[in-house]
């Protein structure tokens, strides 16, 4: 009982101090997120352009994924944390020093790199690194850090860009510098794979799937597309939103709009514990679909109220699927592929963020941006609600 106990105290720790890793290089991905409207003054695009250099980050992320999704299962945990970290590091650099869009645009793809790295990587190193039995424990912590640290991003940035000088090169230097804190992070923490030898070669991997997993990968996946999508729409286009129809030009008030988001799919995740996970999945799509109700009114009515209210709500949803969608896949993936697997779930995440919010960007030029949120927040209800219509008449089945 004793040795048992002193297990759980030393993993304890490393647990949680791999999540606030995680959850800083997250926040790097969305540092830009206040500060595109400084961009588009400074260097002069146009929003199409804003959801393009938004769509490079996400093409990074699903780059490393298919490309390097599985190397943690392969070389170990640290090393390819270690190489995500550097990656985050350069891309911070290129922000911090811009000149123009090419700056702009390999940071964002540097910064794609290193968040699918650690999507798949770091959830797997979160839930190793828990103490004996607590697992669903950990995965929650993963999901958490994830969506703490996207949130937090875009806190950061408009609370330095509004208050303090030098408002696109600040964010990007106080990210470095938690950046290398991290790295000492991870240098010193504990491997969770055995690393065989001799080792497996290194091949991309595409989206690999295992058979006994597909049943419940496919609505998982399906679910993770929308909630991420919200997520793009409010990473990518809600501060021009909010600064064109409702007159909030506020860096810091656009940040806390997008922070509120990702607090209540946090909270959504939370809620998971109560209902189970293969309950929480319908009911997630479910709420996600109320909230996304709410934001079509908002953009009708151009109401901040209703807008905030409908992103809370999508965002319970979002988090309470999202933790659901981690958990089920976790839990029927082979222990030799779980990385891989996991990182099989961000690829259709990452999709789901970067597609239609090109997509938006592209009608915009059109009909408008308010039109094109509308045409989006309609085709993403009807995804979310043939998902938690399906997950009804066909549950998962119980762990």
């Amino acid at each position: 009982m004793t040795t048992g106990s002193a297990r759980e105290r030393q993993a304890r720790p490393w647990c949680v101090l791999a999540a606030v890793v995680f959850a800083v290089v997250m926040a790097g991905t969305t540092l830009p997120t206040p500060l595109y409207g400084l961009y588009r003054e400074e260097i002069g695009f146009s929003e199409f352009l804003v959801t393009v250099v938004f769509a490079v980050y996400a093409g990074g992320v699903i780059t490393a994924l298919l490309a390097a999704g599985n190397f943690s299962d392969i070389l170990g945990r640290r090393p390819v944390l270690l190489t995500g970290l550097a990656l985050s590091m350069l891309s911070a650099v290129c922000f911090a020093f811009e000149g123009g869009l090419p700056l702009l645009f390999i940071g964002r793809l540097l910064s794609g790199f290193a968040a699918g790295l650690f999507s798949g990587g770091a959830t797997a190193a979160v839930t190793e690194l828990a103490p004996p039995g607590q697992q669903g424990r950990a995965a929650l912590t993963a999901t958490a850090a994830n969506m703490g640290g996207l949130g937090c991003g875009p806190l950061i940035a408009g609370l330095l860009a509004q208050y303090e000088p030098h408002p696109l090169r600040l964010p990007f230097l106080v990210h470095l510098a938690l950046l290398i804190l991290a790295s000492g992070v991870i240098w010193a923490m504990p491997e969770t794979v055995a690393v065989r030898d001799p080792r497996p070669p290194l091949r991309p991997q595409g989206m690999v799937v295992p058979h006994e997993a597909r049943r419940v990968f496919v609505p998982a996946a399906l679910s993770a597309f929308a909630g991420f999508s919200l997520l793009g729409l409010f990473t990518a286009v809600a501060p021009a939103f909010v600064a064109t129809y409702l007159d909030v030009d506020n860096l810091a008030v656009s940040g806390v709009i997008v922070l509120s988001v990702f607090l209540a799919s946090m909270a959504g995740q939370m809620l998971m514990g109560r209902t189970g996970a293969v309950r929480a999945l319908p009911l997630g799509c479910a709420v996600l679909t109320v909230g996304l109700v709410l934001i079509g009114c908002a953009l009708l009515a151009e109401s901040l109220a209703v807008l905030v209210a409908g992103g809370v709500v999508s965002g319970l949803g979002q988090g309470l699927a999202f933790r659901a969608s981690v958990a089920n896949v976790s839990r029927v993936a082979p222990a030799g592929q779980r990385g891989g697997t996991i990182s099989a779930l961000f690829v259709a995440a990452y999709v789901g963020i970067s597609v239609p919010v090109v997509g938006i960007g592209a009608v915009a030029v059109a009909v408008g941006l308010r039109t094109a949120g509308l045409i989006f927040v309609a085709c993403v209800i009807v995804l979310s609600t043939a998902v938690a219509a399906y997950l009804v008449r066909r549950p998962m089945p119980a762990a």
